[in-house]
């Protein structure tokens, strides 16, 4: 970065490898765990691609948890990220960890970072390209609040930005509030995007699923309920 102005920015999906038993097990007590793993897949393949037509060849990065070749749909998940940069996921607690990729990515790629998970599979490309847009000076940051309280979104100009990261407990009703809080401590300038729902639960799969009918993860959904096959 020069005099404070921002390189176009990159993208990070935080990702587990959707293997059953390890990912989305409240889903899964529902619907079952290969069923479970298997929505996590769909859902992260969506956003893969999401991703990719927001940010393109050689902005794109996963921090990634397990392996990949171990988990449901392993051939589409690893053709897919094929052209991704990979880093693995490393720290204690999620908090942690996020931290210590938003670092590795601004390392490696020297521009801003958008970060997203795994769980907002209907997430639009745009959004995803507006929010590293908003970031213009190092000190700018993106946050989209999650409607459970905590956040689906995070966006940093700079690794300077994530220093009390860590301190915030994640999952609770107040992670989003508590990381605004941190981000501003670091010295960032909060801006937002819209809410969106992310997937826990049945219920938020279902609204993915409504608000996405076209994607993967509504086709696997609907596959797990007795519907259509993916």
């Amino acid at each position: 970065m020069t005099g404070g102005h921002c390189p176009p920015a990159v993208v990070l999906v935080v990702a587990k490898a959707p293997v059953p038993g390890r990912v989305k097990t409240r889903l899964g007590a529902v619907v079952g765990m290969e069923a479970a793993a298997d929505l996590a897949a769909a859902a992260l393949l969506d956003t893969l691609e999401a991703c990719w037509t927001a940010y393109g060849a050689g902005r794109c990065h996963l921090a990634l948890d397990g392996d990949l070749a171990e988990g449901l749909r392993s051939e589409d998940l690893l053709a897919a990220t094929a052209a991704w940069t990979v880093h693995p996921q490393r720290g204690e607690g999620l908090a942690e960890r996020l931290a210590a990729a938003h670092r590795d990515v601004a390392s490696s790629a020297g521009a801003p970072v958008v970060q997203v998970g795994m769980d907002t599979p209907h997430a639009p490309a745009a959004v995803l390209r507006g929010a590293g847009e908003m970031m213009t000076h190092q000190d700018d940051a993106v946050l989209g609040p999650a409607l459970d309280g905590g956040w689906w979104l995070l966006g940093v100009a700079g690794p300077h930005l994530v220093a009390h990261l860590p301190e915030v407990p994640m999952s609770t009703d107040a992670t989003g509030v508590l990381t605004r809080a941190a981000l501003e401590r670091a010295g960032a300038r909060v801006q937002q995007v819209d809410p969106l729902r992310d997937v826990d639960e049945e219920a938020d799969a279902l609204a993915a699923a409504a608000a996405a009918p076209d994607s993967r993860f509504a086709r696997a959904l609907a596959h797990s309920r007795g519907g259509v096959a993916r």
